[in-house]
């Protein structure tokens, strides 16, 4: 029987993972206030947005193993303690870069990061298996809903990052500046609010495992099997793609339009449009099964990325990203109904580590990889191109990723580049009125007042070495989903030859 509070409880898990969409989907919107702010590679920032994937993935495997002994409401509850103490270290990073430089400010930001995401983790642990146990006969249906929070959480941070940033100077009309990113990111807190007050004083049902007396030796047992491995090895490449790309989807487009803005609008609607389309998931999947759902979804994801990566119009950018939201859309709730539905004895476990290896995936390969690939095609263009640019702004240190290295753009200095030096000079007669030093600051300037005849020349085939690491970026990328589809098209063919997909329960599983 359904529990009287399970509609409440679907939408309090639905409002935390919002508010995980709505950190997430700021942070994008504002790297380049980081890179600019502190000096970072692309590397740097694909390091740090890494970093809160690592630990939403490690926690989330961890927790699922503890779930149905601690309890769901206390999870939940140190979740909304984490959310909070996350907020004052990553807050805490320009306090750290003035003291400690740009390494103190890294760490700040990573650190803060990290613990933001064993917030989201505690919470990923709880609300999948949460919504499995409340809705047992339409999982796929339900779980595509509750996700539908993530979307949600893209489009409201990414509209807030859209309305706070920087507008440049029209007809007319002066130049406004960016919002300071310290209160852009704060936002996320709103939902965290939210989604406490849904669960003050609710009961929390018993999982289906627990009801059936598994313990957590026979939750384990029951996903020891070569098709378990299969999906965990899918679901790797999912959070590969998905949550990689979306690190960096809103920055690489707003470089391609030449418009941060264009990006982000960007990255709303195909935001708008993942959280429509997840509440239609239930008669889709009833007319072709999960895992046709899955293999469709695949192969729109690798056709909407390679044209993503071949894109230089507002049109085509916006037809590649349709395409791209439409394959992304239901792969990762639908591969979580799958593992419960197909392993219903592992309980919280089986769809923890489902969706904990997805988030290290994303963390330790899609977030740095992407960023990596970035640095290495955009340096490898303007060094080809135009070797004394590419020497005048280039990183001071090598970055490397799976034993190749390059040395990248320094976001900082291509960052003054764009803006005619006008932040540069503004920070200056800032700090001379108040009679402050700052040795960054110094550094930038100096550098700056050196390179400065020679912008106008550098300018162009910079913004292109930018343009060229972004789109190779998606296009590499764009294979990950290709492989994905090749798996799927191997499993609905394994199927078909045993009768066909069917969902499993706690005392028919086998």
């Amino acid at each position: 029987m359904t529990a009287p509070n399970a509609k409440r409880l679907l939408w309090a898990g639905f409002m935390a993972i919002l508010a995980a969409g709505v950190g997430y989907s700021v942070r994008g919107g504002i790297l380049g206030q980081w890179a600019e702010q502190f000096g970072f590679t692309m590397t740097d920032l694909g390091k740090i947005t890494g970093g809160g994937l690592t630990g939403f993935g490690v926690v989330i495997i961890l927790s699922s193993l503890i779930a149905d002994k601690v309890g769901y409401g206390k999870l939940l509850f140190g979740a909304f303690v984490l959310h909070v103490i996350s907020a004052a270290v990553t807050l805490a990073a320009p306090a750290a870069f003035a003291s400690g430089g740009k390494e103190a400010a890294y760490n700040c930001l990573f650190w803060g990061m990290f613990i933001f995401a064993v917030g989201n983790g505690l919470c990923e642990a709880v609300v999948n298996p949460l919504t499995a146990t409340l809705f047992p006969n339409n999982k796929a249906h339900y779980l595509n809903v509750l996700h539908a929070g993530w979307p949600a959480g893209l489009v409201v941070g990414g509209l807030a990052s859209a309305f706070m940033a920087a507008k440049p100077a029209a007809e007319g009309v002066a130049a406004v500046a960016a919002v300071p990113w310290t209160i852009q990111m704060s936002l996320f807190l709103v939902p965290v609010i939210f989604y406490g007050v849904m669960l003050f004083g609710q009961k929390f049902p018993k999982s289906e495992v627990s009801s059936a007396g598994v313990s957590l030796g026979g939750m384990l047992a029951s996903i020891a099997t070569p098709l378990m491995l299969v999906l965990i090895v899918t679901h790797a490449l999912v959070g590969y793609v998905e949550l990689g790309t979306d690190s960096w989807i809103s920055k690489i487009t707003g470089t391609i339009l030449a418009s941060p803005a264009a990006g982000l609008k960007l990255f709303v609607y195909t935001s708008l449009l993942m959280f429509g389309l997840r509440f239609v998931a239930g008669p889709i999947v009833h007319k072709i099964s999960p895992l046709g759902l899955l293999l469709i979804s695949s192969v729109l994801g690798f056709l909407g990325l390679h044209l993503l990566g071949s894109a230089s119009t507002v049109a085509a950018c916006v037809i590649a990203a349709t395409v791209y939201a439409c394959g992304k859309t239901f792969l990762w709730p639908t591969m979580l109904a799958v593992v419960s539905e197909r392993f219903p004895k592992g309980g919280a476990v089986a769809i923890g580590l489902i969706g904990g290896v997805g988030m290290l995936s994303a963390g330790l390969l899609g977030g740095p990889a992407i960023g990596f690939k970035q640095d290495y095609h955009a340096s490898a263009n303007l060094k080809e191109t135009t070797p004394a640019a590419y020497e005048r702004y280039k990183a001071d240190k090598e970055n490397s990723f799976m034993g190749i290295s390059t040395i990248g753009l320094d976001g900082a200095k291509v960052g003054v580049l764009g803006d005619d030096g006008a932040e540069v000079d503004r920070v200056t007669a800032l700090l001379a009125k108040e009679g402050k030093k700052d040795e960054n600051h110094e550094k930038l300037a100096t550098w700056w007042s050196e390179v400065k005849p020679l912008a106008a020349q550098d300018k162009d085939p910079v913004n292109k070495a930018g343009i060229v690491g972004g789109q190779m970026a998606l296009k590499l990328t764009s294979y990950v989903p290709l492989t994905m589809a090749g798996i799927f098209l191997l499993l609905v063919i394994y199927f078909r030859a045993k009768g066909g997909y069917k969902p499993l329960s706690v005392d028919n599983s086998h």
